[in-house]
């Protein structure tokens, strides 16, 4: 029989978000286990844009919301962990750019404009032209104008595979799941038949938790899931540009972002308005199609004759909220000893992270030493959705 386990905080999910809320637990002197049932990252994390965004792109409509004041200060954290002087050690993952841009293909309308070089926005965004033009830009026939937000790209698959190490011997990878009760009172769980006794569960999984929620026999908080039809473009013509274009609306037309392949060539991951509403209905054939047709249309420069195309289904797992709506900041909630929640984007794993370490200071949770963990078995890492589509 396998050994039992005892643990101050039990991590059920291995995205980003588990992984950093593990990473950060560990540096303050919690002991952790986190279990993962596939692959760490492979959920919504590995399918990430990798942007840490800053917020100017929820202005969009010339004024700054909650979700863009609530997000604004992530880059700078994020930032310091890349130097390896934050909150956690993240010195050593790819930055695949110091920047995000906001594009747009013709003249900007002159509100958004002067919304851009108000004092609200000052210090977020500035303008560049020239050689500070991102490479897929820097082109005679560009005629746009071109913000820089202060914002950056990650790597996600180095990312992950960075906390993946600051976990320790705390990854557990394990298929079966079930509640583990005394006297009808929840103290942990086993997985895989291996009983894991917790001060606190935190449910990390994504689009999983509704899942792991029915298997506690909970039916609280209700998830939502809102569909995504991404494009992956990879070819020799393909330059180095992270932007959001501005279609005019309050989202950008496309967000394209930028990725290194095994085989030395780049690959263009294609989100924004292009892979919502109208993107989720049609096939993979249509979607490419019309990748292609907006490619054609902004960069027409772009020589498309020995690119390759895929698509990819993502479905952003967050708490319900009225009309689908995208919710402000990271979610949690708690029921007892589990903690429930989701961190709605990559770049508020930090925020995430906060909002549990407020939970255990409310209830008096306080790190614990344990005898070291056995040898466990441990989830592999997921490998980069380009690699798998477009190999």
């Amino acid at each position: 029989m396998s050994q039992a386990l005892s643990t101050n905080v039990l991590i059920l999910g291995g995205g980003v978000a588990g992984l950093w809320l593990n990473a950060r637990l560990r540096n303050a002197g919690y002991a952790t286990v986190l279990v993962e049932n596939d692959r760490l990252g492979g959920g919504q994390s590995v399918k990430s844009q990798g942007i840490i965004h800053g917020g100017a792109k929820y202005a969009l409509h010339g004024a700054l919301t909650g979700s863009s004041e609530a997000i604004a200060e992530m880059p700078t954290r994020w930032r310091e962990a890349l130097a390896g002087r934050g909150e956690l050690d993240l010195s050593g993952v790819r930055l695949l750019s110091d920047a995000h841009y906001l594009w747009s293909p013709g003249t900007l309308a002159g509100n958004l404009t002067s919304f851009f070089a108000s004092k609200a926005m000052r210090g977020r965004v500035d303008a560049v032209k020239g050689a500070q033009l991102p490479p897929a830009l820097q082109h005679p026939k560009f005629k746009g104008k071109v913000y820089r937000l202060a914002e950056l790209v990650l790597d996600v698959p180095s990312l992950i595979t960075r906390l993946a190490a600051l976990a320790g011997d705390g990854l557990l990878a394990g298929e079966t799941l079930e509640p583990l009760y005394e006297a009808d009172e929840l103290v942990g769980v086993r997985v895989d038949g291996r009983e894991i006794r917790a001060q606190r569960i935190v449910l990390s999984a994504g689009q999983g938790n509704a899942e792991l929620l029915r298997a506690f026999g909970q039916s609280q908080p209700t998830q939502q899931l809102r569909p995504l039809h991404m494009v992956i473009a990879k070819g020799p013509a393909l330059k180095p540009l992270y932007a959001h274009c501005l279609g005019g609306g309050p989202k950008p037309r496309v967000t394209i972002t930028t990725h290194p392949a095994a085989d030395g060539q780049w690959v263009w991951y294609l989100g924004g308005d292009l892979a919502e509403a109208d993107g989720v209905a049609r096939d993979e054939a249509a979607q490419i199609c019309a990748a292609q047709e907006e490619v054609a249309a902004l960069l027409p420069w772009v020589d498309q004759s020995q690119t390759r195309w895929a698509t990819l289904r993502v479905s952003r797992a967050e708490p319900a909220q009225s009309g689908l709506v995208r919710p402000d900041n990271a979610f949690l909630t708690d029921q007892g000893r589990l903690l429930v929640g989701w961190p709605t984007k990559l770049a508020l794993a930090p925020d995430f992270a906060d909002r549990v370490f407020a939970a255990l200071a409310r209830d008096g949770i306080q790190p614990s030493q344990h005898p070291a963990l056995p040898l466990l078995p441990r989830p592999a890492v997921a490998k980069p959705v380009w690699e798998e589509l477009l190999p």
